[in-house]
């Protein structure tokens, strides 16, 4: 089989496809023939050697990838032959292997692809569209909030867009140039409650603030930080709600205490600590899609341009969320 081979730590050039032995599933698992494998800013991190400190540092060489979607075509012991031929994605957790046209995966981890939804979609859910569910339950987002998303044309960012406004809550995504335009447009069609606003335009605060009217921000979901991040916090109304995710610029947004005591603002980090309930997550997530609340923007990639892949996510060009096509 082709598969994505990694020897060493490094840039995104050490993602080199190569010839593999095709794996065999042990007990309680399963191979999948891959349809998609969903890429994640974490596999960058991997791919450097600079794991989160949740995950074990990977041995090589390996084949990266923890978000797969496919078809099952191999049974290990003690594993329920009803699913051979079944549609299923499933999120792979610390054993990767995922860059490759077939991969194994516990069958206690599969979730079956519900009808309508394409494998690339189901990818977007298992693992993005988890944290997505997540965030949401963290930002308890109601349906009277005004709610900015800076990276809106990301994989976790449209997401978290679509959510907010299937709860009813006002949407203000942010976008970082009109190369996104189109993933940013194609989120909502609701005017009345859905405002794009291009965050390389520094004037973007004011237009904000000229949509809105007499509504204020009462939410920020900031995955971006830095100088937009930054811009979207000093938004916010008294009582207003920060939800940090990351920081995609590379500068966490700078928050003070003076900051949070003036507007009795407050600041909720729900990501990086220990998640019990995934398994339910990621149900919540792959509903969303098929009851079409959801409609995860794909950027996809051959499995053998996985380096470009990787590359689009670190110098932020990506459209949606990243997946690779064997």
């Amino acid at each position: 089989m082709r598969a994505i081979v990694q020897r060493e730590f490094g840039a995104a050039g050490v993602l080199v496809v190569e010839d593999a032995d095709v794996p065999e599933p042990a007990e309680g698992e399963v191979r999948v023939r891959v349809a998609a494998a969903g890429v994640h800013a974490v596999d960058t991190n991997i791919r450097q050697g600079d794991s989160p400190p949740s995950m074990p540092r990977p041995s090589l060489p390996m084949t990266p990838g923890r978000e797969v979607a496919g078809i099952v075509d191999a049974l290990g012991p003690d594993v329920d032959e009803a699913l051979i031929g079944t549609q299923v994605v499933a999120h792979v957790g610390f054993r990767s292997g995922g860059y490759a046209e077939f991969a194994l995966a516990a069958a206690g981890a599969l979730h079956t692809v519900p009808d309508g939804v394409e494998f690339a979609q189901a990818v977007a859910a298992i693992g993005t569209g988890r944290t997505a569910q997540l965030v949401l339950d963290a930002a308890v987002v109601q349906p009277n909030d005004v709610v900015v998303v800076p990276g809106a044309s990301g994989g976790l960012g449209s997401q978290l867009v679509q959510l907010t406004l299937s709860i009813g809550a006002v949407a203000v995504a942010l976008y970082g140039g009109s190369a996104k335009r189109a993933v940013v447009d194609g989120l909502a069609s609701d005017a009345e409650r859905f405002f794009a606003l291009d965050a390389t335009d520094e004037s973007w605060p004011s237009q904000m603030a000229a949509l809105l009217g007499e509504r204020e921000p009462s939410l920020l979901i900031d995955g971006v930080g830095g100088v937009v991040g930054r811009a979207a916090f000093e938004a916010l109304g008294r009582g207003g709600r920060v939800v940090i995710i990351g920081c995609s610029s590379g500068e966490a947004v700078r928050i003070e205490t003076d900051d949070l005591l003036a507007r009795s603002l407050s600041v909720t980090v729900p990501l990086g600590r220990p998640v019990p309930q995934l398994r339910e997550l990621e149900a919540r997530a792959l509903a969303a899609v098929a009851e079409g609340r959801v409609r995860p923007p794909v950027d996809e990639y051959p499995l053998e341009r996985a380096a470009d892949a990787h590359a689009a996510i670190e110098q932020r060009r990506q459209r949606g969320k990243v997946v690779l096509i064997p």
